[in-house]
Order: structure tokens, then C-alpha cells, then sequence
């Protein structure tokens, strides 16, 4: 084989490497961005005042592993957080478990490697849910680590089950939420169902330049079973 035919060659094969690995890539989607919130709301339960909340995620083909945490801005005290999650989506469906982690829980040393059943701050949920459209249902269930209790002091496998309709007013994507606890736990300070979450959010993205918007969003969260209620702002800054 002369030298000539040779390089043909490996110039074939270098263009197929590169068509290959470009395409293997474009089906890589890593997301890198950090939410600000005036508040830390999360189902219809106060866990902080002004807080940074990032996230680094990879997804292939409906396969997403994702880190998100948050840490408080302004008060020393609020929770910090640092959740895992895989999660899987096919169509409507979905479902994945997460192992979120507190600074407070069951560990005096909040510690995060500590994975002990009676002596742990993380948390690990299962959820399952389907996205009709018009309106998306979900279920979680806590399956380990520090969870909540019963009236007779047995684990509780505490859940929480969500409905969310997403509809579009005045130049924003709204979505209207409904959540609630379907029996006793502690890890809600339910005594039974009740519905700790109703929350309408509005999402817009505000134009700065030619070429950079600033996606904002504001949110109305009432939980009637606590009977307290909560306006949080927010922004995202994203890297593209």
C-alpha cells in the first residue's frame, strides 16, 4: 500500500471518528445553572430566607443524573441541602429516586458520609409519575434514612403527591400546583391527609440584550394545613 493511499485512508477514518463523536455528543445534554430565591419554599414548608440554589445535571436519551443543593444567602441558620437524583422519562411517564441530604437530621456531626439507618441526615425518595398534558400527577415515597414516623412510632415511608397544570397568560408560562400528604407522618407534621401545598407560579424571561435574557419567576405558595403563606422572586442564570 503506497503512502498516498495510506493517508486517504486515515483521513476516512478520521472523519468517521469525528462524525461519530460528534453525533455520541449531540445526544449529551449537561445542563449548568443556579437558581436565586428570595425564599426557600419547598412543598408548601419554610426551609429558609434568601438562597443559592445550583444545579449540574447530564441526561442521555430520557436518562438524567442530576446534583442540586442550597445553601442560605443571608442567614446562617437556614438549611443547606445537597440532593442526588437519576431519573428516567419515557413519553408521559416517569419515575427515579433521589437521595437528598440535610445539614440537620439524625448525624449531631452532619456528617455526609454517614449512611447509617439511625444515625443519618439523608433522605432517600422514590418517585413515579405521568405527564397527561394538560396536567402532569406524581408520587413520592420516602424508602430510607432519616424519614418521618407514625402515630405508633413505626417508620412512616412518608409520601407526597402532586397535580400541576401548566397553562399560558400574558406573555408568561404559568403553572398551577396542587400537593398533599396522604397520611400520618412527622417528616410533614401530618396527622393524616391534609394539603400542605397550593402554589401558582408565573416564568418569563426578561431581554437584556440582542443576545442574553434573564429568566425570572414569581410564586404564590399557600399551605392550608399549616395555614401560612409565602410570595418568593426568583432568577436563574444559566451557562450556555
Amino acid at each position: 500500500m503506497n503512502i498516498e493511499m495510506k493517508k486517504y485512508i486515515f483521513i476516512a477514518f478520521a472523519c468517521l471518528f469525528g462524525t461519530v463523536t460528534i453525533q455520541a455528543q449531540d445526544k449529551v445534554e449537561t445542563t449548568v445553572e443556579a437558581d436565586v430565591v428570595s425564599q426557600y419554599i419547598w412543598r408548601g414548608m419554610d426551609l429558609g430566607h434568601v438562597s443559592l440554589q445550583p444545579t449540574l445535571a447530564v441526561s442521555y436519551k430520557g436518562l438524567t443524573l442530576e446534583a442540586w443543593g442550597s445553601v442560605g444567602l443571608t442567614d446562617s441558620n437556614d438549611t443547606r441541602e445537597f440532593d442526588v437524583t437519576l431519573k428516567y422519562t419515557t413519553g408521559g411517564f416517569n419515575f427515579g429516586i433521589g437521595d437528598y441530604w440535610f445539614n440537620e437530621g439524625l448525624d449531631p456531626q452532619n456528617r455526609y458520609f454517614r449512611y447509617n439507618a439511625h444515625s443519618t441526615n439523608h433522605v432517600f425518595e422514590a418517585n413515579i409519575g405521568y405527564d397527561f398534558g394538560p396536567l402532569a400527577l406524581q408520587w413520592y415515597t420516602n424508602i430510607a434514612g432519616n424519614d418521618g414516623f407514625t402515630c405508633c412510632d413505626h417508620r412512616a415511608y412518608s409520601s407526597y403527591i402532586e397535580a400541576t397544570a401548566p397553562f399560558k397568560l400574558g406573555g408568561c408560562d404559568w403553572q398551577a400546583t396542587v400537593g398533599a400528604v396522604p397520611f400520618y407522618t412527622t417528616f410533614y407534621d401530618a396527622e393524616g391527609f391534609i394539603i400542605n401545598n397550593v402554589t401558582l407560579r408565573a416564568d418569563r424571561d426578561i431581554k437584556i440584550t440582542d443576545h442574553f435574557s434573564l429568566p425570572v419567576f414569581a410564586q404564590i405558595t399557600g399551605n392550608p394545613a399549616s395555614e401560612h403563606a409565602y410570595f418568593v422572586f426568583g432568577f436563574t442564570l444559566k451557562a450556555f
